[in-house]
């Protein structure tokens, strides 16, 4: 990828198609690195589970509140909105802890310093508030989140859980969750038709993200891989 070359975020619905094309092989990329379940043993699946969970049980309403201080269109807020009051009215963080009691893979200190450094990243990234960027970004991790949910499940039931709710209904929900943050991106795409993002601007949040991802895998952080 040529990370000089500006793109033009003008109101094109080709333009999304193209950036969820890119997001798609991200994700793709992704799931094809996991490792067999399988053959992973029990210590290892637990640490799976609880570096997830350090990641998302007390960051993705941050990183989506965040989105929604960085969008400008109403219509992008009112997705966004939506997205939010389903997390909090529902208590996803609380159905996630359910989850992870139940496959005795509570995170500990090991855990969250585990995924630390890369999650700063993120968080920093999602500081700057830039509307476009972020909504790529998000609409990236709703879509992984999806996909990634049927071996989250595998995993826990190797561990000898047998509940699945929240797997079970981000496996559902955070299709149509993606789908409206495509929405979203494209209207805060038009409302910046002005403008123009570099490749490097763009997708540096799902490539922070791509890095924290991998963290949750490895159980080491992108830093420590590179050093």
């Amino acid at each position: 990828m040529n990370c000089t070359t500006s793109v033009s975020v003008a109101p094109s619905r080709a333009q999304t198609d193209s950036i969820k094309a890119y997001l798609e092989g991200v994700t793709n990329s992704l799931l094809a690195s996991l490792p067999d379940a399988a053959n992973l043993s029990p210590s290892e699946r637990r640490g799976i589970i609880a570096r997830y969970t350090a990641v998302l049980e007390g960051n993705f309403i941050y990183w989506m509140t965040g989105a929604y201080l960085a969008a400008r269109s109403e219509e992008a807020r009112s997705i966004i909105t939506d997205n939010l009051l389903e997390e909090v009215r529902d208590s996803h963080p609380a159905m996630l802890r359910r989850f992870v009691v139940a496959a005795d893979a509570l995170p500990t200190d090991t855990d969250a310093i585990a995924v630390a450094p890369d999650l700063n990243g993120v968080r920093l990234f999602i500081g700057r508030l830039s509307p476009v960027p972020i909504l790529v970004t998000m609409a990236f991790f709703e879509s992984w989140i999806q996909r990634f949910m049927a071996y989250l499940e595998e995993l826990a039931m190797r561990q000898g859980s047998f509940e699945n709710e929240y797997t079970q209904v981000h496996g559902v929900c955070d299709i149509a969750h993606s789908e409206g943050l495509f929405h979203a991106l494209q209207a805060e795409m038009a409302r910046a038709s002005d403008s123009h993002e570099s490749e490097r601007s763009l997708y540096e949040g799902v490539h922070l993200l791509r890095a924290l991802i991998e963290s949750i895998f490895t159980g080491r952080s992108s830093m420590a891989l590179a050093a």
